[in-house]
């Protein structure tokens, strides 16, 4: 059974609180949802970026690749603040129930060093890359203002999260056995499979419409976000791993 605890960050949000403006009462109650589900998502990836560079680590890469994944865990501690933020700034208390430790598969099936890229293509190469997609035409929808603002300050560190793992691949995959390489290949289904359970259980059902508005708060509908997400898979993800594997 999966342990979980209460994450309050009323404290670390207060420094950050952006003014809202009026916005519609209705939208209130959703916005809440949203922004507190981004904090408890963005401050989970924390724990998976620190359980990442241990991997890295225990591969036997460069200490300077483990060293970019706890900077990226802090980044993400600082994403959960400014979402837990916008609760606050909703009039909500930031808080909620996560896990104890965030799931983060290991991998005693395949050589330490293709687990350890196994969890890099996961991590960055897909769920990265797709936030990166999901945030960018967000924030492209929202007025110009201070919610945007910090919108934009989370979108460029997934960037950042996404390129990381791009480049980390292109570096190591040539250089691997081709027992290394078919450990990979073998895991990219179960990936994909679980990339496409995680992101479509966060992303509104196709059918919900986006409330009057609602851009101005972060709102969205869910047929769009769930064909952007099909194609960030099918034209980015799906072709940048066909370089080096079979997928």
């Amino acid at each position: 059974m999966t342990e979980h605890r209460v994450l309050d960050l009323s404290l670390a949000a207060r420094a950050f609180v952006p003014a809202l403006g009026d916005y519609p009462a209705p939208l209130q109650a959703p916005a809440v949802h949203t922004w507190r589900g981004r904090m408890l998502n963005e401050y989970g990836s924390a724990q998976v970026f620190d359980a990442l560079a241990a991997d890295l680590d225990d591969a036997g890469f460069d200490a300077h690749l483990g060293g970019q994944c706890r900077h990226f865990a802090e980044e993400e501690r600082h994403h959960g603040a400014l979402c837990a933020a916008v609760v606050l700034a909703l009039g909500e208390e930031p808080r909620g129930i996560v896990p104890v430790r965030a799931e983060y598969p290991a991998h005693g099936d395949a050589p330490p060093r293709a687990g350890a890229l196994r969890n890099v293509i996961h991590v960055c190469c897909l769920s990265e890359t797709v936030a990166v997609s999901l945030i960018g035409a967000e924030r492209l929808q929202m007025p110009v203002g201070p919610l945007r603002d910090l919108l934009t300050r989370i979108y460029a560190d997934e960037i950042g999260h996404a390129r990381f793992g791009w480049k980390v691949l292109e570096r190591i995959a040539p250089t691997f056995s081709a027992e290394e390489r078919a450990a990979i290949e073998r895991y990219l289904p179960v990936a994909f499979a679980h990339l496409e359970h995680h992101e479509l259980a966060l992303l509104p059902d196709a059918g919900v419409q986006a409330p009057a508005g609602g851009e101005k708060l972060g709102l969205c509908g869910g047929a769009g976000t769930r064909s952007l997400y099909f194609e960030t898979v099918d034209s980015v993800i799906r072709p940048g791993l066909q370089r080096w594997f079979e997928c």
